[in-house]
């Protein structure tokens, strides 16, 4: 009598294999990453709306914002899209140091803008995440929308928990963010879930000029380099 044979594994360890060979993907993703940018420094990841429309108050002031950044000889560095992002990339452009874009494959909403001097091109967000942390001297956040929150609570949660260095986070705009902020300090420091002082990571600007100031503020006692002990920090990031 024929046996009965069990074919259901045989879909899971398909599957087990395509998620095998994904890591050679995924590898190649982060040695581009860092053969292309371990030499951009000092640099600055910008973030916003891939939805502000290039007459938008946001748009022209994060255009600004980079453009003084990258005069200032910091690298910008984007998501590498529309809005927000292209505006960030066109005024890096038009500056004296390197503009540089992130840029994720997605169904919709994301489409290179032509500003970028150095373009890589990532499938998984994680790996790109990597990328705007691991060179940033410091993070400019414009209003977004989930994305733009991703990073802004990722970079937040690295600093607080000591897995990357201290860099300045600047939040831009007070009328968007000022909500927030509130309910952090009325909600999450009241109940406990963060510390008063975990506040003190992020602070706001308006102007563009203001924005790099604080960038050079912060850097004032030291250089812009990371230390000895910064470096072993980032190389387990």
């Amino acid at each position: 009598m024929a046996k009965n044979k069990d074919y259901s594994e045989r879909p899971q360890q398909s599957q087990l294999s395509r998620e095998s060979w994904k890591v050679f993907q995924i590898m190649a993703e982060f040695v581009e990453g860092f053969e292309q940018l371990s030499g951009i420094w000092p640099a600055v990841s910008i973030f916003g709306s891939a939805r502000a429309g290039r007459e938008s108050p946001d748009y022209l002031k994060a255009e600004q914002i980079a453009y003084l950044l990258s005069e200032s000889g910091f690298a910008v560095v984007s998501g590498g899209g529309t809005g927000i992002m292209e505006a960030a990339n066109k005024g890096g452009h038009r500056g004296r140091a390197p503009s540089v874009g992130l840029n994720i494959e997605l169904q919709k909403e994301q489409q290179p803008n032509p500003y970028q001097d150095i373009s890589l091109h990532f499938k998984h967000f994680f790996s790109r995440k990597v990328m705007f942390v691991k060179y940033a001297s410091a993070y400019v956040v414009m209003p977004g929308g989930f994305g733009t929150l991703d990073e802004f609570a990722e970079i937040l949660t690295l600093i607080q928990t000591g897995k990357t260095r201290r860099i300045p986070i600047i939040l831009v705009n007070a009328g968007f963010w000022s909500g927030l902020l509130d309910w952090m300090r009325n909600t999450m420091c009241a109940t406990g879930t963060i510390s008063a002082s975990d506040l003190e990571l992020v602070q706001l600007c308006e102007e563009p000029q203001e924005v790099v100031d604080a960038i050079f503020a912060h850097y004032e006692s030291r250089g812009f380099e990371p230390s000895f002990s910064e470096q072993e920090i980032l190389l387990e990031l």
